[in-house]
C-alpha cells in the first residue's frame, strides 16, 4: 500500500462504538457498488416487523467489524505479538472484517435457507469482479483478492483467520452488540474491552492460531450465552419466523414464475427486491409480508417434545415444499396457505479455541468445557433445543389437529417421498 494511501483517513460516527477511523485501504473498498449495496440490505431481515429499531444495515455491521478488527490487531501489535506475521495478512484482515458480507442476499440468512447458495462463497465470487477486484490490486497486489476471500471462507491458512471465523471471531462481536443495541434488549450485551484485551496469537497444532488468554474466559462465556439469547428471544422470535418463512416461500414461487432469477438475488436489495416481488411478481405473500398480515401459528412446540428433525426438513428445501403443500391439503388449507419452521443451527454455542493460562501453558476449549474456565459448553445442546421450536405457520385455521407433524418431521426423506406418493402424510 502507498505512503499517501496510509496517511489518507476518515472518522465515521456510529451508534456502537463512537468514532471508527477508516484508512486509506478501507475508504477505496467503501466507494465501489459491492459494499455501498450493503447501506440498502437490512443485517436482521424482517425482524423489525418486532423490534421497529431494528433497520440497521449490514454496511454499518461492516463497518463495525472492521473497527473492531483494527482494534484487535492493534493490542495485538502492542505485545509484539505480530511479529513475524505476513504483511498482506495485516492489510488482508481488516478488509475482510469490512468485505465478509458483500455476497448477503436481502432480508439476512432466509435463502440461504431456502436452497440457494451460502453467501460465503458469493462473496469470495464478487472479490474477484471489477470494480472492486481492481481496487483490491492496487492496493494489495492480484493475490489480495484471494487472501480475504480464504479468510471470509474460513480456509485461511493465515494465524489470524479466527479474527473474521471462529469461536471469538469479530464478526459476532459486532452482530451481537449491535443488534442488541437496535432491538432495544439486553441479552447482546458483551464485555468488549475484556474480550478484545484477552485475544492472543498460541501456538496450536498448525502453528501460530487466535486464541484467549485465561483472563478473558468469563467475558467469552458471556458471548456464548448472549448468542443463545439473541436466537431464543430476537433471531428466532415466532412472528420473525413467521416472515421469513413467508419470504422464503414468496421467493422460491417467484424464481419458478421466472419473474425473478435466482443469479439475480446476491444483486437486489431489500426494498428494490420487495418491490419486484410485489409488482412484477403480483406475490400476494409479499403483500401480506409488507402489510404485515403474517401467518399465525397453528402449532408451536418446543424442540425437547420433537422427535430428532430428518435431514429434510432443514436441508431440502423443495421437499419441505412439497411436504407443507400436502399438509395444507389435508387440513383444508390451499397449497401456500401452510408452513413449517423448525430452524437449526447446530454449532451454536460451539467452542473450538486455545486458552492461554495465566502460567503460560495452553489448552485446547472444545465443548466439553474445561473444569475451572468454561461450564457453559457443557450444556450448550440444551440451551439449543431450549431455544429451536416446531413451529406450523397458517394462512387461517386449520380443519384439523396439526399434533401428528411432530412425528412427521422426524420420517426419513424416502418414506416421506413415498407417503407423498400415496397422498397421505398425517394419516
Amino acid at each position: 500500500m502507498s505512503r499517501e494511501r496510509e496517511r489518507e483517513f476518515e472518522v465515521v460516527r456510529d451508534p456502537l462504538w463512537d468514532n471508527i477511523r477508516l484508512d486509506g485501504a478501507a475508504l477505496a473498498v467503501l466507494d465501489t457498488p459491492a459494499v455501498q449495496r450493503l447501506r440498502y440490505v437490512r443485517q436482521l431481515g424482517h425482524a423489525f416487523l418486532v423490534y421497529p429499531g431494528a433497520t440497521h444495515s449490514r454496511f454499518e455491521h461492516a463497518l463495525g467489524a472492521y473497527h473492531l478488527a483494527r482494534r484487535a490487531l492493534a493490542i495485538l501489535d502492542e505485545r509484539g505479538e505480530l511479529d513475524g506475521i505476513d504483511p498482506v495478512d495485516l492489510v488482508a484482515v481488516p478488509l475482510a472484517a469490512l468485505l465478509h458480507d458483500i455476497g448477503h442476499y436481502p432480508f439476512s440468512h432466509a435463502l440461504e435457507e431456502a436452497g440457494f447458495p451460502g453467501h460465503e462463497a458469493l462473496g469470495a465470487a464478487r472479490l474477484e469482479t471489477p470494480p472492486l477486484s481492481t481496487v483490491l490490486a492496487e492496493l494489495g497486489g492480484p493475490g489480495l483478492a484471494r487472501r480475504i476471500g480464504e479468510l471470509i471462507q474460513g480456509r485461511s491458512s493465515s494465524p489470524l483467520q479466527g479474527l473474521i471465523s471462529g469461536t471469538l471471531d469479530l464478526d459476532k462481536i459486532d452482530y451481537l452488540s449491535r443488534d442488541a443495541r437496535m432491538c432495544g434488549v439486553p441479552y447482546g450485551v458483551l464485555d468488549v474491552d475484556r474480550l478484545l484485551a484477552s485475544i492472543t496469537l498460541v501456538e496450536g497444532p498448525g502453528g501460530l492460531e487466535i486464541g484467549i488468554h485465561e483472563k478473558g474466559a468469563s467475558a467469552m462465556e458471556s458471548l456464548l450465552f448472549a448468542k443463545y439469547q439473541m436466537y431464543r428471544n430476537v433471531y428466532w422470535h415466532h412472528a420473525v419466523r413467521s416472515a421469513t418463512c413467508m419470504f422464503k416461500r414468496a421467493v422460491r414461487e417467484a424464481v419458478a414464475a421466472g419473474s425473478v432469477s435466482a443469479a439475480e438475488l446476491p444483486e437486489l436489495t431489500d426494498d428494490a427486491f420487495m418491490q419486484r416481488l410485489i409488482g412484477e411478481g403480483r406475490s400476494t405473500m409479499a403483500a401480506a409480508i409488507r402489510s404485515r398480515r403474517l401467518f399465525k401459528r397453528a402449532l408451536d412446540l418446543p424442540a425437547g417434545e420433537v422427535p430428532r428433525a430428518a435431514g429434510w426438513v432443514v436441508g431440502d428445501a423443495d421437499l419441505l415444499a412439497r411436504v407443507e403443500d400436502q399438509v395444507a391439503r389435508e387440513v383444508g388449507l390451499k397449497p401456500g396457505e401452510l408452513l413449517i419452521d423448525f430452524p437449526a443451527r447446530e454449532n451454536m454455542l460451539s467452542v473450538d479455541l486455545r486458552l492461554r493460562l495465566r502460567g503460560g501453558g495452553v489448552e485446547h476449549l472444545t465443548d466439553a468445557g474445561l473444569t475451572g474456565q468454561l461450564g457453559l459448553p457443557r450444556i450448550a445442546e440444551q440451551l439449543y433445543q431450549s431455544a429451536r421450536r416446531l413451529r406450523v405457520f397458517v394462512a387461517g385455521p386449520a380443519g384439523r389437529s396439526l399434533d401428528g407433524l411432530a412425528t412427521l418431521v422426524g420420517v426419513p426423506a424416502p418414506e416421506i417421498e413415498g407417503r407423498l406418493g400415496a397422498g397421505v402424510l398425517l394419516g
